[in-house]
């Protein structure tokens, strides 16, 4: 890009002020061509590569939209992934198509993005969830979350589809505390689980997963979990490619979303 603006001046030695400006520029443009920096405890785990918690305080501050989609009230890049999100909303196919990097919804904070909607009480929350793309990160997670706030280390209980089909309950049962799911997650390639919708119900404190195989009734599978929200919190849908700065993309349809427990279907 250098030899360009130099090539230019030569061409243009009178516009002497023209061309001190695109120097001065040269560096920033040449810097946002770069691809960002992944810290190698981002990187997810594999053969070769043991996946580590990240640094003991480090957090990235969210990126917020009070921005409606569908039936949510806003949108948010938790924590805020090296690559910004993105979502849209198909009324007639009732279809959330969300895109989103991150490195992981794990450990002690979360990076996704989040489409969210502020409640109180009890909740129903229940959809279908697809991967476009089958040559996505096994691990990455379509969810359905129920947060305290939209900070990345935030109290949370999530259900979460993963791209190998293995569906879990998790909580974070306090702010800043690090993520752990229940021993009754299921599915995923070796089982040959594909689940065609999951669920998740707030009734008081009590936090339970629902699930339907192959289009039966939904039902509960599992014991719950008990987690206590102040009110309001937040609720509703989400996506990590479980790659820290590569996009990937879910498609969550057929949203239910009720303030009442007993109505996930």
């Amino acid at each position: 890009m250098e030899d360009c603006i130099v090539r230019f001046a030569t061409r243009n030695s009178g516009r002497a002020w023209l061309l001190a400006l695109m120097l001065s520029a040269a560096p920033a443009l040449l810097r946002a061509q770069e691809p960002p920096t992944v810290p190698d405890w981002a990187l997810p785990g594999s053969a070769t590569h043991r996946q580590v918690p990240p640094p003991a305080g480090f957090h990235r501050p969210s990126k917020n939209f009070d921005t409606p989609i569908g039936i949510f009230e806003g949108q948010s890049d938790i924590g805020s992934a090296l690559v910004p999100g993105s979502a849209t909303y198909d009324p007639a196919t009732k279809q959330y198509t969300i895109n989103s990097a991150g490195y992981n919804i794990w450990y002690f904070r979360d990076e996704f993005r989040y489409l969210w909607k502020k409640m109180s009480g009890d909740v129903s929350l229940a959809a279908d969830a697809t991967f476009p793309d089958p040559k996505g990160y096994s691990d990455r997670k379509a969810v359905l979350v129920i947060r305290q706030d939209l900070d990345d280390d935030s109290k949370e209980a999530m259900t979460g589809e993963h791209g190998a089909g293995m569906i879990h309950l998790a909580d974070r049962a306090e702010k800043g505390g690090n993520l752990k799911d229940m021993q009754f997650r299921f599915g995923g390639t070796l089982a040959n689980v594909r689940a065609k919708r999951i669920g998740i119900e707030k009734h008081g404190d009590s936090i339970a997963l629902f699930i339907s195989i192959t289009g039966e009734p939904m039902h509960q599978y599992g014991p719950p979990i008990t987690l206590h929200f102040d009110e309001p919190f937040y609720v509703g849908i989400g996506f990590c490619s479980h790659l820290p700065a590569t996009s990937d993309t879910a498609v969550i349809s057929d949203v239910v979303l009720e303030n009442a427990a007993g109505k996930v279907h």
